[in-house]
Parts: structure tokens; sequence; C-alpha cells
């Protein structure tokens, strides 16, 4: 359970023991020799409460603290002159509380540092004007404790919001491990019941015969074995209408080879689906063709999937097919390629 205090409700109550400073600021007119400087504390004090109290953020920016810190070492050497020691009245030294309330309001702000230079600069001129008697009666030994007391929680508090933190983190990267590990699993899964959906008729064909096929079975394994090599190598170029078509060219003879190198990964569905069909309707269109190529293209480019069917194998087509085109350098045709079709990765209305 996490326990917080509103932000709001923190600045209010900083608010008010601002205040309270300030009323006993007032209430020592009638004991110090000039309210002059005591009216000068009072502004500053106020303006520097507000600044450092009202300014949006964590961590109150380095103008703020300095000026507020600029207060604290001015506040004692304005006050302290017009204060009458022989006077018992708590209200003259306000300005020593004031100045361990404006102090601690810094170490909450994130800005230690220049609280404890400010408080420290109040515990030696207090020390030495009044002598060390005064660290205690004075109300110094006070501040020094609250701003004390509020570096620990400050402390604390940055510990907790580190360890809170890498909990956080850490249980991000649990949760994206075992999204891993769950499509890990669904992956596997998906293939085996691809696999097995594909071969399983064949292989009981093969048990109840006991290995003994004709040779179109044979030719059949073997499309089988390749349909099941496209699974792994050429799985995002897949559909049911590609998969059909694929082995119908492999069952008339054609050599069909499927590359997936990741290029449609980016795509969204309707994409992906338009290109499934472009490559299920090229493949159609294929029947002439003795060897088919089909390879996704890289991010970045505008074609998707390049498609090139060629008439023979021979060195002639397949330096056709590795080439831009199906124009060889001197710009003549080449008869070997009786397909070349580049399906755009997005369609542009």
């Amino acid at each position: 359970m996490r326990v917080s205090l509103p932000a709001g409700i923190a600045i209010g109550l900083a608010a008010l023991f601002s205040v309270f400073h300030l009323v006993l600021g007032v209430a020592s007119f009638a004991w110090v020799r000039d309210v002059g400087p005591v009216l000068a504390c009072m502004a500053l004090y106020a303006a520097a409460s507000t600044v450092a109290l009202v300014l949006p953020g964590r961590v109150l920016p380095v103008w703020a603290a300095c000026f507020s810190l600029a207060t604290a070492l001015v506040m004692p050497v304005i006050a302290a002159p017009v204060v009458d020691l022989g006077h018992k009245d708590d209200s003259t030294t306000w300005w020593v509380a004031a100045v361990g309330t404006l102090m601690v309001v810094l170490v909450v702000r994130g800005r230690r540092a220049f609280a404890w230079v400010g408080v420290g600069f109040l515990t030696l001129f207090v020390v030495a004007w009044a002598g060390p008697g005064a660290f205690a009666g004075l109300g110094v030994a006070g501040s020094v404790t609250w701003v004390a007391i509020a570096t620990g929680f400050a402390v604390a508090m940055d510990r907790a919001t580190r360890a809170t933190r890498d909990f956080v983190r850490a249980e991000q990267e649990t949760a994206d491990w075992q999204a891993a590990q769950d499509a890990h699993v669904f992956e596997r899964q998906f293939r085996l019941s691809q696999t097995t959906r594909m071969a399983l008729p064949m292989l009981q064909r093969i048990i109840e015969r006991g290995g003994e096929l004709t040779d179109d079975e044979r030719a059949e394994c073997l499309h089988l074995e390749q349909a099941i090599r496209d699974e792994i190598r050429g799985r995002s170029l897949l559909s049911d209408d590609v998969r059909d078509e694929v082995m119908r060219l492999r069952r008339r003879g054609a050599t069909v080879q499927l590359h997936d190198d990741g290029g449609l990964d980016d795509l969204e569905v309707d994409d992906l689906r338009r290109v499934h069909a472009q490559i299920a309707d090229a493949l159609r269109g294929a029947r002439d063709a003795d060897n088919v190529i089909v390879r996704t293209v890289s991010e970045g480019s505008d074609s998707a999937v390049t498609i090139v069917g060629l008439r023979l194998d021979t060195a002639a087509s397949e330096s056709a097919a590795l080439g831009a085109g199906p124009e060889d350098e001197d710009g003549d045709e080449d008869d070997s390629v009786v397909l070349w079709l580049e399906i755009p990765r997005h369609v542009t209305a």
C-alpha cells in the first residue's frame, strides 16, 4: 500500500509555518530598536518562501535556490543589530526559526547543499553574535535539527524512489521475457500444427503401406518437405492461396523458392493481405516458368516483394534473376525471363 501526502496540503502546511514566522516578526516591532530592518527581512523572507513553495517541479531551479540561500545569509546580518539581547521576548529572534524553515523547504525541493550552507552560516553567525549559549537558547539547535531530519527523509525517499524504479524496470523486463517465451511457445505450437496438418496424411499412408510408395507418392513427399521448409524460411510470404499456388507449380515440375528476409514485418494487416493476394495472382500467371523466385525487399524500399519467373534453369536465367530487371546490360530483353513483378509496399490513392 502506498501512502502519500497531496502536494497542495504539503505546500499549505509549509505556507502556514512561513506566515507564523511573519506574525512573530510583526510582534517583535515593540521590542526592537528599529523596525526598518525587520520589515526588510520580512519582505525578503516572504518573497523567498513564495518562490520556493510555488515554483513547479520536484527540484527547485538553481536561481531560486540561490535566492533562498541569499535570503538566509542576509536576514541574520540585517536583523541581529536591532535586537536587544537583554530582552527575553522570543519574537525578536523570529528570523532564526524562519531561516531554518526556509532551509527545510530547500531540502524538500532537492537542494540539500544550499540548505546546509544556509543553516551552517546561521549557526556560526548566531554563536559569534550572541555567544555559544545562543545555539540552544535562540533556537539554532532546532533549525539544525529540522534540517537534519528533513535531509534524512529526503535521502530515504530518494533511495525508495530508486528502488521503486528498479522494481518497475525489473517487472517490465520480466513481462517482456514472459511475452517472448509465450510467443516462442505459440510459434512452436503453430509450426507443429501446420507441419502435422500437411504431413500427417502422407505419414499415415507410409505406415499403412510399410514404406512401399509409388513414384508419384515419393514426389509428393518431396513437395511436402519443401512446403515445410517454406514455413520456416518464407513464412511472411505465405497465405493459404499462396501455399496452394506454390504446390501447384511444384507438382507441375517447377522449382519455387521463397525467401523471407523480414521486409514485411512493418506492414499493416490490410497491406499484408494485398501483398499475399498479388503473390498468389502472380504465381497463377507463372505457368510457363521452370524456376520461380519470390523474395522480400528490405525495409525502406518502395517495393515489398519481387517475383521472378524463369523459363530455363540456365546460367543466363540465373544472371537475369540477379539483375535489376528483365533486361541485360545491353538493353536486350532476355527470353528466359517470363515473369518480373515488383509488388509495392503501400498503395497510394
